[in-house]
């Protein structure tokens, strides 16, 4: 199967500000285009089969900066979290809201004021990654490499399904803006490669295949692995 990295949106006015975006249109401030600019130098490694993308502004602003000259494909399924009439608060605000310890501590089960359950979000985010993935290895390849531009809490979900965890441990994830995290599905399980990643990228495009399928594929290294490879 393909490998996919999740690019986070670089730093946001609302990022700066503390306060919670969500679904609102705000765009990248000078942080935030710097942290794109610098993910497209790390990402000019990589033969990109496909870049899909939130259709929020800030995640295409950061894809015109970190992969100039590809026009993404807007997904609906990796769109922020609708957080309902949390958005637009500061931060600090919410930390009194009696929701917000369930949302520390529970998440799986909270259903945001006019808004989004975030076992909702989780699994069309889960579901548009994994179908995009497998449309990638089709018309690809299994060594193909792929983008998906989207937020913060949509990609600690993906990564908590990844990982085989419940939703509720997925605030111990961190995806940092403009960070790269790397997933690599197969058809016995996913291998979370890099999580949070901000360095270099090179290593993770597969070695070529012989063209045989290798029941293997799926196995985790026993004592580590030599590394260098997903």
């Amino acid at each position: 199967m393909a490998t996919v990295l999740l690019l986070r949106h670089g730093r946001t006015t609302a990022n700066a500000s503390g306060g919670l975006a969500g679904r609102q249109p705000v765009e990248l401030d000078d942080t935030g285009r710097e942290q794109a600019a610098r993910a497209g130098e790390r990402l000019k490694e990589l033969p990109l089969a496909t870049v899909v993308s939130s259709p929020l502004i800030r995640c295409r602003q950061t894809l015109e900066l970190a992969t100039p000259g590809i026009e993404p494909v807007l997904e609906d399924g990796l769109i922020e979290c609708g957080y309902g009439d949390w958005e637009g608060r500061p931060l600090k605000e919410l930390a009194k809201d009696p929701l917000w310890p369930v949302v520390q501590h529970h998440p799986s089960a909270v259903v945001f004021p006019n808004g989004e359950a975030m076992a909702a979000m989780s699994a069309r985010a889960v579901a548009a990654v994994r179908s995009w993935d497998a449309r990638v290895t089709e018309e690809h390849g299994p060594e193909a490499v792929w983008l998906a531009c989207s937020h913060g809490d949509v990609i600690k979900a993906i990564v908590a399904d990844a990982l085989g965890l419940h939703l509720d441990q997925f605030q111990r994830i961190v995806a940092d803006p403009a960070s790269i995290t790397v997933i690599r599905y197969t058809p016995g399980r996913p291998f979370v490669v890099r999580v949070n990643e901000t360095g270099e990228l090179a290593s993770l495009v597969p070695p070529k295949s012989d063209g045989r399928e290798k029941a293997a594929d799926s196995d985790a290294a026993v004592g580590g692995g030599a590394g260098g490879g997903v």
